[in-house]
C-alpha cells in the first residue's frame, strides 16, 4: 500500500504474480514510475499473538511462521508488515528463511495450495508507538493506520493473517465491494 493512489488497493497484494515477475509491491510501485522494495526484519517460527492466533483458528500461543518487513517507497519507509502463517501451512517453506522469495509469497502461497479466495480487513487509526515513529521516521503529533488482514481460501481456512502499520498521512485505502 502506498500514498494515495492505485499502490493502496488490497486485492493488488492477494493475486499471485505470472510467472517470471517479482513480488506484487515492486510491480505496482513500477507501474507509477517509483521503486518499491522491501527489507525482510525477521523470518521464523514465533508465538502467535492471541488475535492471529484466534483468527488462524489456532490455541493461544501456538507457534506460527512470521516474515516480518519494513516496505520502502523511493528508499523511504512506508509500512511494517507482518505476515503470518500456521505451520501447516509455512513450517520448512521458503516463508520460513530469512531470504527473498522468488516471486513474491502470494506465488509461493498459490503453487502450496493456498489461493486467496476472500480477505477481512479491519482498519484502525492510533498514535504510532516510539519504535513505529522511528521506523516510519514519523513526525511527532502524526498518526498511523493499521490494517490487519485475514486472508481465506475457497474452502474458507484461513491460512494467513497480515498486520501493516502505516503513516497516515496523504494515505487513502482503496476497497470496492461488490454486493449480490
Amino acid at each position: 500500500m502506498s500514498s494515495g493512489n492505485p499502490l493502496d488497493e488490497s486485492a493488488l497484494y492477494l493475486r499471485p504474480a505470472e510467472s517470471g515477475q517479482g513480488d506484487a509491491w515492486s510491480q505496482a510501485t513500477a507501474r507509477q514510475g517509483r521503486v518499491g522494495s522491501q527489507q525482510l526484519l525477521h523470518a521464523g517460527e514465533v508465538s502467535a499473538p492471541p488475535r492471529v492466533a484466534a483468527s488462524l483458528g489456532l490455541d493461544p500461543g501456538s507457534a506460527v511462521v512470521v516474515r516480518r518487513r519494513l516496505v520502502l517507497l523511493d528508499g523511504a519507509p512506508a509500512e511494517l508488515t507482518d505476515s503470518y502463517f500456521p505451520l501447516t501451512v509455512a513450517s520448512g517453506t521458503a516463508l520460513a528463511y530469512p531470504r527473498k522469495i522468488k516471486g513474491g509469497a502470494v506465488s509461493l502461497l498459490a503453487n502450496l495450495g493456498y489461493v486467496a479466495r476472500s480477505s477481512r480487513e479491519d482498519v484502525t487509526a492510533r498514535p504510532p508507538s516510539p519504535d513505529e515513529a522511528s521506523a516510519l521516521a514519523i513526525h511527532p503529533g502524526e498518526w498511523v493506520l493499521d490494517v490487519y488482514r485475514v486472508v481465506v481460501d475457497a474452502r474458507g481456512e484461513p491460512f494467513e493473517v497480515t498486520t501493516m502499520t502505516m503513516p497516515a498521512r496523504e494515505r487513502t485505502l482503496h476497497y470496492t465491494v461488490e454486493i449480490g
